[in-house]
């Protein structure tokens, strides 16, 4: 099997990214290349075909981040590609999505046994895709060295040590301490994790490269690893968003932009809804969190939410149910999409619970003639010409109420023709640009940027060949243990 593990330092380090560019860069040389993801946290998810039909309309749901990595391979999304999903629904409890379909929960508390089958399923579709592709580019998750994770990991190391993956550590060095955070994370992994750790890759670099070059090379001599380059800091990178609610750094908006307020509901899901309009020059699109930060907005955007009554509640807490209903009431247009949609309908009915709490019927902010009623049962399906629905709650009655509008339909204004109509009819604004191309141009300039600043070639010889034998074991993790401090991993 040919693959490559893209670990991190820390979240946020850059793995999406390289993993994404890696993609394109690959399959750029002809490679059959497929992204995996063993365990993902995100409540930002995708709609995409399931291999072998399934019970839900041969659909099923991955991790956007997988998706997108999908199509910089150049090839078709699939849930082995992303088996396990968690979606947070509290601080201690996720929902859980296993190859494509809802999979039970998992609690915090059993954070090792409880996921074990989880492990098993994760590996059994690495297997899968290897066996079907010419290289796999992994994506880690957090840090391996979460060394009080290590013995129920199958994610980092634990999926390493059980594909027999060479890994390269991503480190960020705009948060400062790079070289501290790369040694660190070797020299914390037990031996058999370190032999497979060949090398690093520095991330969000700025300034002048001649001044990093003595920490690059003392940092190779001190670890016996090499450096495979360093990518530059750059303010149009970025992809399909997962982890953070970022439209800054995008682009400016025009003088006069039409002002959209999107709400930062606390259980925010499928914000990426949201990027469509981020990319357009006429709108100048920011979150809100309170009832004066919408009072100057020409459109409101209620997105969607893994916990609409919860924030249902949040959102009269703050007043701003009375500020939305307020500028709906002046003619102005609001958008509720999926869980944003059924905030806006006059009742929502939770009678089993599905949300977590005490079955219950709240009143909604009562701008759309719907009712929302939730089910165990979870729609997902695919739209066209772009979008798809994700959810349990069943919305019935009518989601138009002059400029209010709601759709359960997540990615629609992907669609170009979509978003342009809908625009030009609520804020008599022209669209200026092509989503589906402005998408594919940054997966090409990710693909730039692997093969202008990372050593590609020698990325793909070591997914091919393995960790090179010999690698230096650094102390501590190369001292001698006791083996209640590197037990043996439960599912490496």
């Amino acid at each position: 099997m040919s693959g490559l593990l893209v670990a991190g330092t820390t979240s946020d380090a850059g793995k999406s990214v390289v993993t994404t560019g890696l993609c394109r860069a690959f399959a750029r040389r002809g490679v059959r290349v497929a992204p995996y993801k063993a365990q993902n946290m995100s409540n930002n998810s995708m709609v995409c075909a399931a291999p072998d039909g399934g019970t839900d309309g041969g659909t099923a749901e991955i991790g956007r981040a997988q998706w997108v990595q999908a199509l910089a391979a150049r090839v078709t999304p699939e849930p082995a590609m992303n088996p396990v999903l968690l979606k947070p629904g509290s601080d201690r409890r996720s929902h859980v999505v296993l190859m494509g379909r809802p999979g039970g929960a998992v609690d915090a508390g059993d954070w090792e046994e409880g996921r074990r089958h989880l492990a098993a399923a994760a590996h059994t579709a690495y297997d899968d895709l290897a066996a079907r592709y010419d290289v796999i580019v992994a994506e880690g998750a957090g840090s391996p060295a979460e060394i009080n994770l290590r013995a129920g990991d199958y994610v980092n190391m634990g999926l390493a040590r059980h594909a027999g993956l060479p890994a390269v550590v991503v480190g960020d060095i705009d948060r400062g301490g790079v070289f501290a955070a790369l040694f660190g994370t070797v020299a914390l992994l037990e031996p058999a994790d370190q032999a497979l750790v060949a090398g690093f890759v520095v991330n969000k670099f700025r300034g002048d490269r001649g001044l990093l070059a003595p920490g690059l090379t003392m940092i190779e001599r001190m670890t016996g690893r090499r450096v495979y380059g360093v990518l530059p800091w750059h303010a149009g990178l970025w992809l399909d968003s997962e982890d953070a609610l970022d439209l800054e750094g995008r682009r400016a908006p025009a003088a006069g932009a039409r002002r959209v307020a999107v709400v930062r509901l606390p259980r925010i899901s499928n914000f990426t809804d949201l990027d469509a309009l981020g990319l357009e020059p006429a709108l100048d699109v920011v979150f809100v969190s309170s009832a004066r930060d919408v009072t100057d907005a020409d459109l409101i955007v209620l997105p969607g939410t893994r916990a609409t009554i919860a924030d249902l509640a949040w959102l009269r807490a703050r007043g701003l149910d009375l500020a939305i209903i307020e500028h709906a009431g002046r003619g102005k247009p609001v958008l509720g999409i999926c869980g944003g949609c059924q905030l806006l309908g006059r009742a929502i009915a939770d009678p089993d619970g599905i949300e977590g709490g005490p079955g219950a019927t709240e009143n909604g902010l009562g701008l759309l003639d719907l009712t929302t009623t939730f089910h165990g049962e979870k729609t997902l399906r695919l739209h066209a010409p772009s979008g798809y629905e994700i959810h349990h709650g069943r919305v019935t009655g009518q989601t138009r109420a002059g400029a209010v509008t709601g759709t359960m339909v997540h990615g629609s204004l992907e669609d170009d023709g979509t978003r342009a109509a809908y625009l030009a009819e609520t804020l008599g604004v022209a669209s200026a640009v092509s989503f589906p191309a402005a998408r594919e141009r940054r997966l090409d300039l990710l693909g730039n940027l692997m093969e202008e600043h990372l050593d590609v070639d020698r990325l793909l010889e070591l997914a091919h060949s393995g960790a090179p034998a010999g690698l230096p074991v650094l102390p501590p993790g190369g001292e001698a243990k006791a083996a209640s401090a590197w037990s043996t991993p439960a599912t490496g």
